[in-house]
């Protein structure tokens, strides 16, 4: 919910300071400016988070066969402690059952 605020607040404030530009400056072209900046950094993103794709994909992969031959089970296992002292207020039920937070820390939730 604060981030759509924070978002707004960026809207708002380039949207000021474009008035003021166009006021005080006399730029003119400071929207049209403003507008190709915008698209041309939602296309970065876009080419940044497709990247990403593939990168997240080869490490689910390798994740799914780490938890077939029981790696990330193990694993678990050593952090567990680790983790019930970060997170005191988790209740563990036994010694090797993570609860649903850590298991998504530690890819067995």
């Amino acid at each position: 919910m604060v981030l759509n605020y924070i978002w707004i607040a960026f809207f708002l404030i380039a949207f000021v300071v474009a008035i003021g530009k166009l006021v005080i400056g006399g730029d003119t072209a400071v929207f049209t400016e403003i507008i190709n900046a915008s698209f041309a950094s939602a296309k970065t993103g876009f080419e940044i988070s497709l990247g990403l794709t593939g990168i997240l994909s080869l490490w689910l992969g390798i994740m799914k066969i780490g938890e077939k031959g029981g790696v990330i089970q193990a694993f678990a296992r050593l952090a567990a402690p680790v983790f019930s002292k970060l997170f005191p207020d988790i209740p563990s039920r036994d010694r090797f059952y993570l609860h649903e937070p850590i298991g998504k820390f530690t890819g067995t939730g």
